[in-house]
């Protein structure tokens, strides 16, 4: 009785950490939030999420500087930035904890990556991201510049302008 009790529970971690853990992107995302109700949603979740974890970074970092460097100072260089992700991460997320209610500040965002805490967050409210699966009429990649509505007086998209470079050349041909 025991062994499936504990085959129950492990299924249950199973089935419960995958979405847990992909749902922690669309916590960084409501985090940056311009919306006051999200971003308070969103700071409270990416802070305890990065105080409970912050204990990962060490183990990430060791692993991976280990692995990079030669044994002796790869493990030293890992530890030592492990330690200093993992305080900044602790930080972040406790600042995010305490200032969630703070309208119009977002926090000190760390990445949500634990292989470098200081990469650039991919927060869609940071950083515009294009769909590579969305095309447009005209079957070209959808851009920033795509405008929903044809009517009369609205923007458009600009046209590309075709430079002398990238234009074909003309064969010419030489007469005696």
């Amino acid at each position: 009785m025991k062994r499936a009790s504990w085959v129950v529970v492990g299924a249950v971690i199973f089935v419960v950490a995958q979405p847990a853990w992909a749902a922690r992107l669309v916590i960084h995302d409501m985090a940056e939030s311009p919306q006051y109700g999200r971003k308070a949603g969103g700071m409270i979740g990416r802070g305890a999420l990065n105080a409970v974890t912050c204990f990962v970074d060490p183990l990430v970092n060791i692993v991976n500087e280990t692995k990079a460097g030669p044994p002796f100072i790869g493990t030293l260089t890992g530890v030592a930035k492990g330690l200093g992700c993992g305080v900044l991460r602790l930080g972040s997320g406790a600042i995010d904890l305490v200032t969630f209610w703070v309208p119009g500040f977002n926090g000190f965002p760390v990445s949500e990556s634990y292989d470098n805490c200081m990469a650039p967050g991919t927060a869609s409210y940071a950083t515009p991201v294009q769909e590579p699966s969305s095309m447009s009429v005209s079957n070209q990649p959808a851009s920033q510049w795509d405008v929903p509505t044809t009517e009369p007086g609205a923007a458009q998209a600009p046209v590309p302008v075709q430079s002398e470079l990238e234009k074909p050349a003309t064969h010419r041909t030489w007469k005696k």
